[in-house]
């Protein structure tokens, strides 16, 4: 167990902080029946514990270097447990929002720690072989985790999806304990926590998502929309002037000039901001207008999951031989051909339209997990790889919180305009249709109008869908082709030999 014991622990407590951001999805439709949730506030729930991931994850990562890995990893533990069963008790959505918030935040503390206790606990090939397993884990996480939900929801409650946690959770302290070992890490008495960066940066990341989610209900040009946007602008302007001046910054800027380390942040954020950020809306189609069940809407899903955990695993076993630059680019293009083919519903659709797609996304998705984190590792000294894991994983948090509030203002925006000329208020009915109130609107409408408001809803919810899926494919392309011109090889000298010469992000490679 010296091997995988480590290795079990950082998985299991990488599982579960990385399925509870969709085991949420299969349980809106309960949760919106059981509280009386708004669109807005169902994207909160989902959307919340994301953000305050994204935004605690820094933070997290400097008191890792400053204080040790297993201690924040333990700390992040219990404070997940504590906020899991929080989660659990909410009486009304305002609870569970903040119970959401307060899961990310020890979520976080989980997070940062994972990729820098596989980097310092493992080399050679066993370190290839355990970022493998990793990314099996958390590419699978994401996509079981509709699987979990719709199975304790349908079974039990959609609180049970939270309780799950506390058994867990026990477990994975318990084998951390045992199997990690304790690390002293050495202090510099001049280095504090960043306290103003970590400030501004959780108002900037706040206020955009609180922006774009504002925006459903109130339209973009209102000042509910437009002030906390400009405020978002302005933390980010403030965050870049105070990294740059601070002696031991929150972020190190300076990473942002190893293009295999920039290219590794575009491209975790990219996919789970593209593959992941439609899966809600695709989980709302599947429940509310093709009127699966919980379990049926996730197993839909498990194609996904599947052929995510296996491309990982395998890709850990020649990673990065081949190079973590043909995985990450290759990884982008599967992603998005695949979930741009779920872009082609139409209203007599079901839900086997989605299958290859879901199965080409994951294949991609398990590529990309696989290659961003041994680029980003790979691409900065040791001293750095706390820094580096915090970064890495705010950046996908970050891709898939801004993903979810993105496609959900198009969502509304498509179905309004879908929707114009056939209902009076086409807005309110979007904003119904898009938190999954299709039984709503057909419980309301005359018995004489309802087969024609089925069909409608068919087209509206299909040429939504369609239209986020192929905006979604278009990016993870694009994001693809960018990835492969950062991390391009570098231009060799007139007059030298082959080889010579290398760029400074080159020369810091992943151990193989």
């Amino acid at each position: 167990m010296r091997i995988w014991g480590p290795l079990a622990a950082i998985c299991l407590g990488t599982f579960m902080l990385l399925i509870d951001i969709t085991i949420v999805l299969v349980a809106l439709p309960s949760l919106s029946e059981s509280l009386g949730a708004s669109l807005s506030q169902l994207q909160w729930v989902a959307d919340g514990y994301a953000l305050a991931v994204a935004t605690a994850l820094l933070a997290a990562g400097m008191l890792a270097d400053l204080h040790g890995r297993r201690r924040i990893y333990v700390a992040g533990l219990l404070v997940f447990a504590l906020a899991s069963v929080a989660c659990a008790l909410a009486p009304g959505m305002g609870w569970l929002i903040a119970a959401r918030l307060v899961q990310g935040v020890g979520a976080a503390a989980m997070f940062t720690t994972t990729l820098s206790l596989i980097s310092t606990l493992y080399s050679g090939r066993r370190l290839g072989l355990a970022f493998g397993v990793w990314a099996a884990v958390a590419a699978s996480a994401s996509a079981l985790g509709p699987i979990l939900g719709g199975l304790l929801t349908q079974a039990l409650d959609w609180r049970w999806i939270f309780y799950v946690n506390i058994p867990l959770t026990a477990l994975a302290l318990t084998m951390t304990f045992r199997y990690i070992p304790r690390c002293t890490p050495q202090r510099d008495p001049a280095r504090r926590l960043d306290v103003p960066g970590t400030a501004v940066f959780a108002l900037g990341a706040g206020a955009l998502v609180y922006a774009l989610t504002a925006s459903h209900t109130h339209g973009w040009t209102a000042a509910e929309t437009l002030v906390p946007l400009a405020v978002a602008l302005v933390a980010l302007v403030v965050f870049v002037a105070v990294q740059r001046r601070t002696t031991h910054p929150l972020l190190d800027l300076s990473l942002f000039r190893r293009p295999a380390f920039t290219a590794a942040m575009i491209t975790i954020a990219v996919g789970e901001g593209t593959v992941y950020g439609i899966l809600p809306y695709t989980s709302l189609w599947l429940q509310s207008v093709q009127r699966l069940s919980p379990v049926g809407a996730g197993l839909v899903v498990l194609p996904h999951a599947v052929a995510a955990g296996l491309v990982a695993v395998i890709g850990g076993r020649w990673m990065p031989k081949p190079s973590p630059r043909l995985g990450a680019t290759l990884g982008l293009f599967l992603a998005g051909l695949g979930v741009g083919t779920e872009g082609f519903l139409t209203p007599a659709s079901g839900w086997p339209a989605l299958v290859g797609g879901l199965t080409l996304s994951g294949i991609g998705m398990g590529l990309v997990f696989q290659a961003a984190a041994s680029l980003a590792l790979g691409s900065v000294p040791v001293e750095r790889a706390g820094m580096a894991s915090g970064t890495y994983s705010t950046f996908e948090q970050l891709g898939y919180a801004l993903g979810v509030s993105v496609f959900g203002a198009l969502a509304v925006g498509i179905m309004s305009r879908s929707l114009d000329g056939t209902t009076t208020d086409p807005h309110r009915t979007a904003q119904t249709l898009s938190g999954g109130g299709a039984d709503t609107l057909l419980a309301t409408a005359p018995a004489g109008q309802r087969q024609a408001l089925d069909h409608t809803v068919h087209a509206v919810f299909a040429t939504a869908h369609n239209i986020l899926a192929l905006t979604a494919g278009a990016l993870a392309m694009a994001g693809a082709a960018l990835t492969l011109w950062l991390v391009r090889p570098p231009k060799q000298p007139s007059g030298k030999a082959s080889g010579t010469t290398r760029r400074p992000a080159e020369q810091a490679a992943p151990v193989s």
